[in-house]
């Protein structure tokens, strides 16, 4: 398994796939994507992509934090989950968002993934909500050192 940057349209067909199966691939394209400060990581077995996650320089006003990424779009193929794909993502992201002067990461996770963020020391903040077309989803955070 290797963990490189790719591009922002390289994220669109598994976040399509996995997160929003049956919409438009338009669908797939988030605001801030090609951002500065945005970037993106792919996971690859045997040269084929797995895995992704996209991390944004975004502020979420509930959490009072000075600057702080955003995580979204984490998505990986059903034959390679649990295989520590994911974490792996997050663990070569940690050192660029540090870089980029942030301590905190934050994301809208879904609820059936909340598990997964408390494994790897995600804390939830407030009551879940639902986000239309998607689901039940938990404001959820960590502060990285």
């Amino acid at each position: 398994m290797e963990v490189k940057r790719i591009s922002a349209s390289d994220t669109y067909c598994l976040r399509g796939q996995i997160l929003r199966p049956g919409r438009d691939l338009s669908s797939c394209k988030f605001e801030g994507d090609n951002d500065e400060l945005t970037f993106h990581l792919g996971a690859f077995i045997d040269n084929k992509l797995v895995s992704v996650a996209s991390f944004y320089f975004d502020q979420n006003s509930d959490l009072n934090q000075g600057h702080q990424y955003r995580l979204r779009g984490m998505a990986t193929l059903e034959e390679f989950r649990r295989k520590g794909l994911s974490k792996s993502l997050l663990k070569t992201a940690f050192p660029i968002i540090i870089q980029n002067q942030c301590q905190l990461v934050w994301c809208n996770a879904r609820v059936s993934a909340q598990g997964f963020y408390e494994s790897i020391g995600f804390e939830k903040f407030g009551e879940s909500f639902d986000i239309s077309q998607t689901g039940p989803h938990q404001l959820m955070f960590k502060k990285i050192p």
